[in-house]
């Protein structure tokens, strides 16, 4: 362990995780002829319009054409019927888990206790006309809202991580996934998996076509909306979040427009709301008056805004360089950056044809082994490349890509991730091995995130002081307050006065909501990942250490590995087999090979594609 350590730091520190400049002004977009095409070009476009390829897909690629291999990523043609499962077609099966009386969901918890108070019932709970606790049923289903909508949010995102997977239009998936970063939203926030995934299939069907088309379903989502306020944006108080974020992230950039402009733009978005899961303008809210934008002035409304920002040409130009960043490479010349705002220009904003012209170029092509993958392309990829036709339940898809930095459905900002050499710390390599340590030997004390959350350990200890006897008040203080007087005596008596005067104990709320959720919301499968290393090396009729090293290299690595490494790796496996015949060792080969690939993959060259 130490000696990869050393070398995690050494590639950091050589600048292995440093994208080469790229040196030439302009880009070189003529296309790739047919005599260049061969079994790597197929898998670096596996690799960047998808989330890689099997052994039996990356031979099909390889067969076809440069433009026949891009069209069938473009338009979703089945490039490997074999490989797509039924998963990939159905539609997300919900729990179960909404009531209509949760909408609209308060702001908060003291907004919900609030409302009951004042008008005898929320959320579809009356509160007691007598008794102890008249609140307490409505608080505990505020938490069980709360609870519930955050682990069917984990099982979107097991859905989702599914369709990268098995899809036979992986592109669809991985547009899917560049616009959850560009427009992000955090279910923290919006609290509702409903809004969450109405949003995610507002990428998936659109993601890939007219930007004007997904601009303004993004300005008119439900999680969006929600997520930047425009609840309270309104004629008389205009709320600037989402006429801020609109230019500064989704469009412009910084510094492209000033202060006047995200004022006016925000009196042309007010009114603009939700009802449920349907955007609505509250015509009342909305100001109908005359605005300054850009240069220009009118009595514009939320989409002639989005219009006018579509015709700056800075707006091509962002939005073509964040697009080439994600599927080519970070680094980019301004005279290049005008060049990209011209084709998408050209293409009238449409991202699909945008981006068929960089997969079909030259230029694409002599990216190979610049782009750091981030989480989730690093666990769907080996995935995909293990030949896996589902995501495994252990370990847990969520947890890994969460200790990884990007948990699905939760980005940090909206700005959405970072990418790049974020995604690559000494820490962070160490976790990243550890994922394909606990897939290939799959961790035995496992405890499913979505029965036993591990972020409420200590409200769990209310129902066991519960059981034990002790008063509400009691159970439900936190650890650090409890001594052993309180089973008891004065402390006890004390402790049910405050159970009979209180109107609701929130830690109580929180564990019932718990509770609910847990009775409502589908468990994850929680399958392990079935490996079997030795079938594949016997198909394969791999004899030696070394041809199973240079199996596993053109399998999994888009960059080679040091001859020095490899010859390291040969060492190893030998070393584990005690020979080098591959063959007299197959009754025990298995736990070897699943050592070499996890010291293989956990190497700084295995993050890069």
């Amino acid at each position: 362990m130490r000696s990869m350590l050393l070398a995690l730091l050494a590639a950091l520190g050589c600048g292995l995780f440093l994208p080469p400049a790229h040196a030439d002004s302009e880009l070189d977009l003529t296309p790739l002829e047919a005599s260049q095409w061969n079994a790597a070009q197929a898998a670096h476009l596996a690799s960047r319009a998808g989330f890689g390829a099997s052994v039996d897909e990356l031979s099909e690629l390889a067969a076809m054409t440069p433009l026949d291999a891009v069209n069938a990523f473009i338009d979703g043609a089945n490039i490997a019927p074999s490989h797509s499962d039924q998963i990939v077609n159905d539609s997300f099966q919900h729990s179960g888990i909404f009531d209509p009386e949760l909408d609209p969901f308060p702001a908060s918890r003291p907004a919900t206790t609030m409302l009951a108070k004042k008008q005898g019932h929320a959320l579809g709970v009356q509160v007691k006309t007598g008794g102890n606790r008249p609140l307490q049923p409505v608080v505990n289903k505020f938490f069980y809202w709360l609870r519930a909508s955050r682990l069917e949010t984990d099982r979107v995102a097991y859905w989702w991580a599914n369709r990268m997977l098995a899809s036979a239009h992986p592109l669809q998936e991985k547009a899917a996934l560049f616009w959850h970063g560009h427009f992000a939203s955090n279910e923290d926030k919006v609290r509702d998996y409903r809004k969450m995934l109405k949003q995610l299939e507002l990428f998936q069907r659109a993601g890939l076509g007219d930007f004007r088309e997904l601009l303004i379903g993004v300005a008119q989502d439900p999680a969006m909306l929600v997520f930047l306020d425009a609840g309270v944006n309104t004629k008389d108080s205009p709320n600037e979040n989402f006429a801020r974020e609109i230019m500064e992230l989704f469009t412009m950039g910084v510094g492209e427009y000033g202060e006047t402009d995200v004022r006016e733009a925000a009196r042309s978005f007010t009114g603009w709301s939700v009802q449920g899961l349907d955007f609505y303008v509250d015509a009342k809210n909305h100001d109908a008056g005359a605005k300054r934008f850009l240069g220009e002035v009118g009595n514009f409304n939320g989409i002639e805004i989005i219009d006018r920002i579509l015709a700056q040409q800075v707006t091509s130009e962002f939005l073509a360089s964040k697009l080439y960043r994600y599927f080519v490479r970070e680094e980019l010349s301004g005279e290049a950056q005008d060049q990209l705002g011209r084709l998408l220009r050209e293409k009238q904003y449409n991202t699909g044809e945008f981006l068929r012209t960089l997969f079909l170029s030259k230029d694409f092509y002599q990216s190979q082994g610049t782009h750091i993958k981030s989480p989730v392309e690093l666990v769907i990829s080996t995935y995909k490349k293990m030949g896996f036709s589902q995501v495994p339940g252990v370990p847990d898809f969520n947890v890994v890509t969460g200790a990884l930095g990007q948990r699905l459905m939760h980005p940090p900002t909206v700005a959405g991730w970072s990418q790049g050499r974020s995604w690559i710390t000494p820490s962070l390599l160490f976790e990243r091995g550890n994922f394909v340590l606990d897939v290939v030997f799959p961790d035995i004390g496992f405890i499913p995130p979505d029965r036993f959350p591990p972020f409420v350990q200590e409200v769990a200890k209310v129902q066991s002081r519960l059981r034990e006897g002790m008063s509400v008040s009691a159970a439900t203080r936190p650890t650090a307050m409890l001594t052993g007087e309180q089973m008891g005596g004065e402390m006890a008596q004390s402790n049910a006065l405050a159970d009979r005067d209180e109107a609701f104990n929130t830690r109580l709320g929180s564990m019932r909501g718990w509770q609910m959720a847990l009775e409502r919301v589908k468990p994850i499968k929680r399958n392990p990942a079935k490996v079997n290393l030795v079938s594949e090396v016997v198909a394969a009729e791999l004899t030696t250490p070394r041809q199973v090293v240079d199996y596993y290299q053109s399998k999994f690595f888009s960059v080679k590995l040091p001859e020095s490494v490899q010859l390291a790796m040969v060492d190893f496996l030998v070393s584990e087999l005690g020979t080098e015949d591959i063959q007299a060792a197959r009754s025990y080969l298995e736990e070897p090979l699943r050592k070499l690939l996890h010291q293989m993959l956990s190497r700084p060259e295995y993050q890069l594609g």
